[in-house]
Order: C-alpha cells, then structure tokens, then sequence
C-alpha cells in the first residue's frame, strides 16, 4: 500500500476504519475519508454539506480518467493511464457489441480494483442505464439466490465472472437444478476457460457463456459474438476501433496466417503510457504498437486464442516450451482437476519443466500415471521432470494463477 500511494501520488482516500491507522503511518499528510461500510449512508450528512454548484472544470478527451495498477504478478505493478476517451470508448463497445439497455440488470460480485469489474462491469453498466444489484463481495449461496431470483423489480439479466467463481458456484449447486432462463448473458474473462468447463456452465446455467479477453492497459480487446458462434477455447473476434496483428517478438515481423507470435494491439482504448515510468511505457510500445506479451493465433475464420505468455515460456536446452501446451496434456489424465507448469533452475538444461497438479475430489492420480501420459503426447523434453500434487494453486483475487508463486515452491522444495 506505501507503494501505491506514493506512486499515485494520492491526495485523497476512501478508507474503511481497520485501515486508517495503516494509512496514517504510510502519510499522515494524506486526506482521509473514513467510511464505515458496515453502516449503510452513515457519511450522509458529509455529501448533503457539499454545494449544489459545480465548479467550472475543463476535462479534455486525452486526459487521465483513472490510474489503473498492473497485477504485479511479476514485480512492481505498473499503474496504467487510461485517458477519458479510453474509458467512454471501451464502455461504448461493450455496450453494443453485447447489446447492454437500460432494462438490463447486471449482477456484480466482482471486486472494484480490477478493469473487469470497474470498467467491462460497472462502467459499461451504468453507461447503458442498466440497473447494477452490487453484492459486498463472492459468495456463491448469495450469488445463487441472487440470480435465481424471478421476482421484484431487479431481476438479474448479466453476469460477469471469472472461471474460478464460476466453478465455486457449480461446486456449491452441486445436482441442484435451478432456472435461470431470465439470465440472457454471462460472460467470462480474465483467466482461461477450459473446454471442459465451457460445456459444464452451459449445462449448468442453460446457456454458452461468452468468453472474452481485456487487459489493463487495453480495456476489451476480443469477444465472441453474442449472435453467431462461440468457440471454446477462443477469446473471439477484435472489438470495433481495435487493429491487431501478431509477430515473431524478437524481429516485429508478421508470421504467417495461423501461426503463433505475439500479440501487438492499437486502437482508441489503448493507453498513451504507464504512471511515472517512461522507459517502462517505452518498452511496452513498438512504432505505435502496444506489445501486449501475449502469445496467440488465429483461425481461418478470424477467431483469437491465447497460447501463453511470453515470460511464461520455459527454455530448456535451448528449446522453447509453452507451459500451458503442457497443462492442457496434463489436464487430460483422468482425476486430474487442474495443473500449474513452470520452468526451475536445472544445471544441465538452463531450465526443467515441473508441475503442480490439483486431483478431483476422492481421484487418486500418480506421478508415473502423468509422466507416462505425457510421453504418449508431448516430447520428452516438454514432459514434467518433477511433479508435486497440491490441495488448490496459488491465485490472486481475479482467480488468475501466481505462477511465480508455484515457481518458489519447487525451488524451496515444497515449503511454501
């Protein structure tokens, strides 16, 4: 937290009481708003003091609408500017390309410092006039009850969730089955979906979720189409305004038409730089291009899919291995719910590649039992030299996987 507030160069805070003292210590020069959030309006009197005139303000396009913080999933987060014509051009696409009216009503159990609930969810929402039902965080039995709900004047019509939530929402409904014809959208993003789980949802909810990729410093980039097909699998089609193409990383030149390389990205959503650190905005832009550092491809019929990230990719004995083409493998061993891959330090080879692997509940999977299944499909060199099976992996609060965090316990022998 002292990190970000001195990087933002914060004037103001909203802060819950249990946070206040930290802050004070962080900068007791720092205006603090304390708002009990456990007492509904208590801070009323405080907005109804405010005055009715609204001083004279000369807001640009080009100017920062919001500073939003990368994941830092590998070092400092970066804070990316996302300008005021970002933000209203990235909530007008989502608006139209997934038909959001002010008759909508968007179920929101999403947290609020992430582009996926601030920007795709809420932002996007109240743009189209929707009515949002805000729940105080995850809980799937209120979620439940929530979209289950057919009655009163907010019926729920979109949702909005990573896959994590929605294999906690399947895992508590368990055989139940419930109707939830009302709820014409539910959408999934920032973390893949497995195919599997794609066709579980379908059955569960009684319609093909949408799967679509975003990211901080880009807002939506890809979806797929509300009308017409949706692959499993596949982030979709470019969004309106969005130029894409896809380079080997290392030259910037263009591969051919379904091959793999890096993802480069410009549009009118695109942000101009990241907060305080030009050699770091330098770095992340190529001739106008935004390198994204994701790895993907596309289909003949102009369908994204992400592959890996580039800093992901594991070299061992000058070969280059895509984790997840070895996740996907391993996630096909029967009893195997999900697995973790990553590269470790290995004399002989530069790196090895080692897995954390998640069973099914009661499903009893041996080492031999994976290793021997990966050689039928994959290479040698590209099948895990160490295996460790695990009760859940490390994720951070989208649900996204802290690979660094598999990485450390492997290297500290399992003692994380």
């Amino acid at each position: 937290m002292e990190y970000l507030l001195e990087d933002a160069e914060a004037k103001l805070i909203l802060s819950e009481p249990e946070n206040e003292t930290l802050i004070k210590e962080i900068d007791p020069k720092l205006t603090t708003l304390t708002i009990d959030t456990q007492k509904p309006y208590q801070e009323l009197a405080f907005f109804q003091s405010a005055s009715d005139e609204l001083p004279p303000a000369e807001i640009r396009p080009d100017d920062p609408g919001l500073i939003v913080y990368t994941s830092g999933t590998t070092g400092k987060p970066k804070g990316a500017i996302l300008t005021q014509s970002n933000l209203v051009h990235d909530a007008r696409n989502i608006v139209n390309i997934w038909g959001i009216t002010e008759s909508d009503v968007l179920c929101h159990a999403l947290p609020l410092f992430h582009v996926h609930g601030l920007c795709f969810a809420l932002h996007t929402s109240l743009m189209a006039g929707a009515h949002v039902l805000m729940l105080d965080q995850f809980f799937p039995q209120i979620v439940i009850e929530a979209l289950s709900q057919k009655k009163g004047p907010y019926v729920s019509t979109v949702f909005m969730a990573v896959p994590a939530m929605y294999g906690k929402l399947m895992e508590y409904l368990g055989d139940k089955k419930l109707d939830f014809e009302h709820v014409r959208l539910w959408t999934s993003g920032s973390a893949p979906l497995l195919s599997q789980d794609f066709k579980k949802i379908t059955k569960k909810f009684g319609k093909e979720p949408v799967e679509r990729e975003g990211m901080s410093e880009t807002g939506m980039n890809f979806s797929n189409p509300i009308s017409g097909k949706r692959k499993p699998g596949s982030i979709g089609i470019p969004l309106p305004g969005l130029e894409v193409r896809i380079v080997e990383p290392d030259t910037g030149v263009d591969v051919q038409p379904g091959q793999t390389g890096e993802i480069w990205l410009k549009g009118p959503a695109v942000t101009p730089g990241y907060w305080r650190k030009p050699a770091e905005t330098a770095e992340a832009f190529e001739r106008g291009w935004f390198r994204t550092g994701d790895l993907g491809n596309a289909d003949h019929d102009g369908y994204y899919y992400l592959t890996d990230r580039i800093k992901h990719i594991i070299i061992s004995g000058g070969e280059n291995i895509s984790p997840k083409e070895v996740e996907m493998v391993i996630n096909q061993v029967g009893g195997v719910a999900e697995s973790c891959v990553v590269g470790i330090a290995d004399e002989k080879w530069g790196e090895k590649v080692v897995a954390a692997v998640v069973t099914k509940s009661g499903a009893v999977v041996s080492t031999d039992e994976i290793q021997t299944y990966c050689k039928k499909h994959l290479h040698n060199w590209k099948c895990p030299k160490e295996i460790a099976f695990v009760k859940e992996l490390p994720r951070n609060t989208m649900g996204k996987v802290l690979k660094e965090k598999v990485r450390i316990f492997f290297e500290t022998n399992y003692k994380i």
